[in-house]
């Protein structure tokens, strides 16, 4: 079973569970994945940041996992 990103990971912590995670955060427009402030700040404290809906970027990030789960199995 794919492990589950949810609004309180820290991004960094959503990176190393798949670094292809970043494109999908930076489509977003979280363009800033890789900086500094990444290193401390949940997915729910970036997408603040940002303007975007928590939700909606935590479900993307869980669909392209689901996703690449299928194709392995």
């Amino acid at each position: 079973m794919a492990q589950k990103v949810t609004k309180d990971m820290i991004i960094e912590d959503i990176l190393q569970i798949d670094p292809n995670l970043a494109i999908i955060l930076m489509q977003t427009g979280m363009h800033c994945v890789g900086c500094f402030a990444s290193q401390g700040e949940s997915l729910a404290e970036a997408c603040f940041v940002h303007g975007l809906d928590e939700d909606k970027v935590a479900d993307l990030l869980n669909e392209y996992l689901e996703s690449k789960e299928e194709v392995n199995a």
